[in-house]
């Protein structure tokens, strides 16, 4: 059965894959406020990325007549981004956001941005508060790293006329989120304008479908205090009637982003977007051949991994793994190495091992960790201080770790979305990295299959000679007796 596709989807918009030879200088980018252009120099920031160059202008003209209509007084489009790891996805939303936000009189929560980890949240957080500083915005994150009473006192105050918000952007967690939909008096979303999830694929497959449903059901909620409010009541978007055009509503936006948006309609279907449009750097591109006929070569290119990457994998067993490892941290001398595990467990045990071995500096990055510890292991990481860092994926998605040179998939992923997150880790930004995978011989073929089917081709096998992997046998013996004792 040929797979039906909604129109957005089959005809995306599409967004050049080389970031470097595509950069866009920002006074190019129309429509931004000359306050957010010098914050961007500030910041360093002359150019963007091609996917912020269209998704920015896309977003501002969904507001261009205030926040309060669409173009043309119709509901504004929402907006779905697939683009690699990398890519310059969190600036595409910032700014337009902020700047549509700059004017206004009142503070109440107009944005809320959805993230599925922690760090995430905070890094998207960081950037906002870079660019809202000095606007008089307000940005409140809450993620559960505070009480849960702070983080009340700090999204809503009570006065004698009832409660305000402290908050016009709100930078959250979907748990911690939906705690304070139901328990936190006074919280409101009635005037909410953009809802952002960010890794949308996985805050569909996961169970935090519940939260976008509590968010929307937040968001159209009647608010029973002054008459006042009766001007903005929001109903649920439904056929456009003369009734229902008679009052002005905030629309409510949804802008997805993510690097493996899912394709599965059904699964869109569930957030329930208004006329979606589809910005993605995610496609085949044609080659012509001589004598002018075009082939259509990739087509069932599903991912795009960032450009300058290359990829190996490594068949082994199971008993070579660490010494694999070793070998490339000691005989190889690779530095800034981010290494991938399966498991919390498997990533703590090889922690222990390396470290018994000696020779390289090594950490762990997992949920084991209190946020505090984890943020520190990441700027030693970052500074260099650390050579290896074992985490597992629940801790590496999304996160933007600067100068990683490579990515060792120590247990090899099971998943291609698993895949592409982790060795998006490296290469990001138009720079090069390298990704190795160790595949045990029982799982090569399926590993392959797996990368081919994703349309990912240029994967070399490294194999490495058991003579190179000699010296280290015996010092390895020893680090396995003390790492015995250890765990017992």
């Amino acid at each position: 059965v040929q797979p039906f596709l909604p129109q957005w989807l089959a005809q995306p918009k599409l967004v050049q894959k080389r970031i470097k030879d595509n950069l866009v200088p920002i006074r190019d980018v129309p429509g931004i406020h000359p306050r957010l252009l010098k914050k961007l120099q500030m910041n360093g920031i002359e150019s963007f990325f091609p996917v912020q160059a269209e998704v920015i202008p896309a977003i501002l003209q969904s507001a261009s007549n205030g926040y309060l209509m669409g173009q043309g007084g119709y509901r504004p489009k929402d907006i779905c981004v697939s683009a690699p790891t990398g890519s310059g996805k969190t600036l595409s939303f910032v700014i337009p956001i902020v700047q549509v936000l700059l004017d206004r009189a009142v503070c109440q929560v107009r944005a809320l941005v959805v993230l599925p980890t922690k760090e995430l949240a905070q890094q998207v957080s960081k950037v906002f508060n870079i660019y809202t500083d000095g606007t008089g915005l307000k940005v409140v994150l809450i993620t559960g790293q505070k009480s849960f009473a702070k983080e009340q006192e700090m999204l809503v105050q009570k006065k004698v006329t009832g409660y305000c918000s402290l908050a016009d952007i709100i930078v959250a967690t979907p748990g911690r989120l939906t705690d304070h939909i139901s328990q936190t008096p006074g919280f409101s979303l009635t005037q909410l304008r953009f809802l952002i999830i960010d890794e949308a694929d996985r805050m569909i497959d996961d169970m935090h479908q519940n939260c976008l449903n509590q968010i929307v059901k937040a968001a159209f909620q009647v608010e029973n205090d002054s008459a006042s409010n009766m001007l903005f009541q929001r109903t649920k978007p439904g056929p456009i009637t003369a009734a229902s055009s008679c009052y002005p509503q905030i629309p409510l936006q949804k802008l997805l982003f993510s690097a493996t948006l899912t394709q599965d309609p059904e699964k869109l279907q569930q957030l329930d977007l208004f006329q979606p449009r589809l910005f993605t750097s995610v496609y085949s591109e044609k080659k012509t051949l001589g004598g002018g006929t075009e082939t259509e070569q990739d087509t069932n290119k599903k991912y795009t991994l960032p450009e300058g990457l290359s990829q190996c994998y490594v068949p082994c067993d199971l008993n070579s793994k660490p010494l694999l490892l070793l070998h490339f941290m000691l005989t190889m001398k690779f530095t800034r190495v981010l290494c991938f595990t399966n498991s919390r467990e498997a990533s703590h045990r090889l922690f222990l091992l390396v470290q018994a071995f000696g020779g390289v500096t090594v950490a762990e990055f997992s949920s084991r960790l209190p946020p505090n510890e984890r943020q520190r292991t990441m700027k030693e990481f970052e500074q260099g201080k650390i050579q290896l860092l074992i985490s597992t994926d629940a801790t590496a998605r999304g996160i933007d770790v600067k100068e990683v040179n490579y990515v060792i998939n120590y247990d090899a992923p099971q998943f291609i979305r698993t895949y592409i997150h982790r060795v998006g880790r490296t290469a990001r930004a138009g720079k090069v990295g390298v990704a190795f995978s160790l595949v045990l011989r029982i799982q090569e073929r399926r590993f392959l299959r797996m990368l081919k089917d994703a349309g990912i081709q240029d994967i070399k096998k490294h194999p490495v000679k058991g003579n190179s992997l000699k010296p280290f046998v015996q010092q390895y013996e020893e680090a396995l007796c003390k790492l015995e004792k250890t765990v017992k």
